[in-house]
């Protein structure tokens, strides 16, 4: 196993000096978020916080009254192989030009993990990363993986013999589309890994349609797709722009925000629906997962190129709860010894035994079958990466023979994670 690079210690003084803002700090506090992340702070939240914002797990350090860095965690429900569970959400981390290279990023992770740990709630901690090279010393890993689908149209031809469905779509308005899109997700999202708990906040940050930030598309529209009995069975949101060329041809744009399924044949009707817009010669979707259904539907797979790109990451904060909390396919009885210089608790090893009903995870003084850090284990926890690929790699070290195979088949899951929830 390749070594992992190595993490700076925190500075004791200067995680302590990291603490919660208040409600009257937020504007200097969202300020000195926006600018690191080269925007004005602008809109409705500039001068009092959004109402996902958890105050309470904020931290800031402050310098004469100078905002030199963010951070906070929003409390999440995750969904993970066969299961759900909390998880804290780290975001809103950023460090002031002004004090880069001081180790105050390695105090802020020291902080919320040390924080997140001591309550013993959440087994996880994930996040979306601005930049692939600053997390994985702190124990993240990308856990899932974004499609970046871009599709021409005309080309993108839908098999003859996908399923088909006797019900309806309908253009509705925003009122009409969130009362049937939030059961529907509800009852989804536990199905899909990375898919995360939405309550009325979440929803309402979901649906915002802020004209000042649409970049030239419209408004976004909604439809639904309803069956014979009146049950809605898939939704879809997306935006258009309207572009020609100097011919005066028309080259159109789609941006497919949501499509979401009941069923395989509601899957392909929602999808024709999308292909079959007039005026529209590209359509584009960050949010599907890299291993979207879509890939297996069209009769031309090259019709349907990918840039995948990495979505959320994850980090397992407590090794044995993470690992009890999520099933296993197929049984698994192993020891892992688990590298994790950053939070040491996790160091050592681990006997985990799971099946499809359940796992269980202890510590125990057996001899290990596989040697991992904690980055590949937080890697393939989701089911969507293979520690085999990890192994091959040369990150994963195999000491009874067929643990490799025993353990690439047990992480896995039949569906492939998406998370259509940046934050």
């Amino acid at each position: 196993m390749v070594t992992p690079d190595a993490v700076p210690a925190a500075d004791p003084a200067l995680v302590d000096q990291l603490r919660p803002i208040t409600v009257e700090e937020w504007p200097a506090f969202t300020t000195a978020m926006t600018r690191v992340f080269g925007e004005d702070a602008t809109g409705p939240y500039l001068d009092e916080p959004r109402p996902t914002a958890e105050l309470d797990r904020s931290l800031a350090l402050l310098d004469d009254g100078f905002v030199a860095a963010t951070a906070g965690i929003y409390s999440h429900d995750l969904t993970v192989p066969g299961g759900v569970v909390p998880a804290a959400g780290v975001t809103w981390v950023t460090v002031s030009p002004t004090h880069r290279r001081r180790g105050v990023l390695t105090a802020i992770m020291r902080r919320q993990l040390d924080d997140v740990h001591a309550a013993g709630r959440e087994p996880l901690a994930a996040l979306w990363a601005a930049e692939g090279s600053i997390y994985g010393r702190f124990g993240y890993a990308p856990a899932v993986w974004r499609g970046g689908i871009t599709l021409d149209p005309a080309r993108t031809r839908l098999r003859a013999d996908l399923p088909t469905t006797d019900g309806r779509i309908s253009m509705v308005e925003l009122d009409a589309y969130r009362a049937a899109a939030v059961p529907l997700y509800e009852r989804l999202r536990r199905d899909v890994p990375g898919h995360l708990a939405r309550d009325e906040r979440w929803w309402d940050r979901r649906l915002r349609d802020d004209k000042d930030d649409r970049d030239g598309w419209t408004s976004r529209r909604y439809a639904l797709h309803t069956e014979s009995d009146g049950a809605v069975t898939g939704y879809v949101s997306y935006r258009q722009k309207e572009q020609w060329s100097p011919r005066d041809e028309p080259q159109g744009k789609l941006q497919l925000v949501d499509l979401v399924a009941a069923t395989p044949a509601v899957r392909v009707a929602l999808w024709r629906f999308v292909l079959g817009h007039d005026l529209v010669r590209e359509v584009s979707s960050w949010a599907l997962g890299a291993e979207d259904p879509i890939r297996s539907m069209v009769a031309d797979p090259r019709s349907v190129p990918l840039s995948p790109s990495d979505a959320m990451w994850v980090r397992l904060v407590d090794v044995d709860r993470a690992l009890a909390a999520r099933r296993y396919p197929a049984p698994i009885d192993l020891v892992l010894e688990v590298r994790d210089p950053f939070c040491p608790w996790n160091d050592g090893r681990w006997r985990l035994t799971g099946h499809p009903a359940g796992g269980h995870c202890a510590r125990t003084d057996r001899d290990p079958d596989l040697v991992l850090g904690v980055e590949e284990l937080a890697a393939v926890y989701l089911g969507g990466v293979s520690l085999g690929t990890l192994h091959r790699a040369g990150r994963v070290t195999e000491v009874s023979p067929g643990a490799v195979a025993l353990a690439s088949t047990s992480f896995s899951w039949p569906v492939a994670p998406q998370s259509p929830d940046a934050f």
